[in-house]
């Protein structure tokens, strides 16, 4: 056993040389992280505001005025021009410079005072899918409560019967979604390239023959180059979650050891597939277009952070559950969120810890001491 572990330290240590002394990786480990949390935490928001507003008032009374400054007061929505006609309205919607119109005809508020349809419109620019329904569903609210007292009753009596509170998120802040999201994605891609170039290096650069020439054993080797990077893996991950809680205010409601507990699982799962692929395809180029491939785009796409998986097809929510970021991601939002500990966390934990042993059985099985 000491044997062992003292020729692990020994190729740790040797790639730990090898990785400060080539500042590249320096700057891609622990600069690019930041560059991407600063760009997609702040481009990618789901919080609807300053959706530019032309507004038609062919009414021109008291009631017109106030669901005009109705839409305008919560912020969504911000007025650009007053215009005179529907046609001049629909231009600017086709050049793009606003997104929405409101329409209120002649005699709106005689219909209002009647109890009839007021036939006021609001018309939403939906190339823009996600803004367009957010955008719908904060005018609807604000013109029902406006227009239909009815509804509007009907809203207070519910308030009366049932106190109606949203937990965990209360101003249901984008920014504490996209987050955990983004470190997942973050760690994914990142970790998966630092080792999917490392035996692929040694294999291009003619080194694995000293190697061969060592009594070290296939795993002493894989674990030997894996340490270096879980260690610089542990570093991003304190700098990604200290700057995501400086920089968008996101919470850790849960403890800090099962947190970094599940990140250095996830971040071992990944070193583990870049091993995987370095291994197997023996050619850096090779290796780093399958590294982000099976990085970046399941954390992207297949763990929950964009689309909910249980939207998906039966066989892509299979797909997506052979991949860990489907599981850091729920413990992650579980962790920084909620609270939860490790009983309530345990299907995330175990199944990261499946996923990280056998990704490295997998890269230790297809290591071969030969040179063809």
């Amino acid at each position: 056993m000491r044997r062992f572990v003292r020729r692990t330290k020994a190729i740790a240590r040797k790639e730990f040389l090898h990785m400060i002394r080539d500042t590249r990786v320096l700057y891609l480990a622990l600069g690019l992280p930041v560059v991407m949390l600063v760009i997609f935490g702040y481009a990618v928001s789901l919080d609807i505001e300053h959706i530019p507003l032309a507004t038609v008032d062919q009414d021109g009374t008291r009631e017109a005025r106030r669901l005009e400054e109705a839409l305008v007061a919560g912020g969504a929505f911000v007025r650009e021009a007053d215009l005179s006609s529907p046609e001049k309205a629909e231009a600017l919607l086709r050049r793009g410079r606003v997104k929405a119109i409101l329409i209120i005809p002649q005699g709106y508020q005689h219909a209002l005072a009647r109890g009839a349809m007021s036939g006021a419109q609001l018309l939403v620019d939906g190339t823009d899918g996600t803004v367009a329904t957010l955008a719908l569903g904060e005018a609807v609210s604000i013109v029902q409560s406006l227009t239909l007292p009815d509804a509007a009753s009907s809203r207070a009596s519910l308030s009366k019967g049932a106190s109606i509170r949203v937990r965990f998120n209360p101003a249901l802040r984008s920014a504490y979604s996209i987050v955990p999201g983004v470190i997942v994605m973050i760690l994914g891609m990142l970790s998966s390239l630092l080792t999917a170039l490392t035996v692929a290096r040694e294999w291009e650069r003619g080194s694995m023959e000293q190697l061969f020439a060592t009594p070290v054993s296939r795993s002493q080797i894989i674990l030997g180059k894996l340490i270096p990077y879980a260690a610089l893996g542990f570093v991003q991950t304190l700098l990604i979650l200290t700057l995501g809680v400086y920089m968008f205010d996101v919470p850790i409601e849960g403890s800090l050891v099962t947190l970094f507990g599940c990140s250095m699982l996830f971040i071992i799962s990944m070193l583990g597939i870049g091993l995987f692929v370095s291994v197997a395809t023996k050619s850096q180029m090779l290796s780093v277009q399958f590294a982000a491939m099976l990085g970046y785009m399941p954390a992207m796409l297949l763990s929950g952070f964009l689309f909910p998986i249980a939207n998906m097809p039966w066989w892509l929510r299979g797909l997506a559950s052979l991949f860990p970021a489907r599981y850091y991601l729920a413990a992650l939002r579980g962790i920084m969120l909620k609270g939860n500990g490790f009983v309530v966390l345990a299907p995330q934990i175990l199944a990261l810890s499946g996923f990280a042993l056998a990704i490295l059985s997998l890269a230790v099985a297809k290591f071969r001491r030969r040179l063809a």
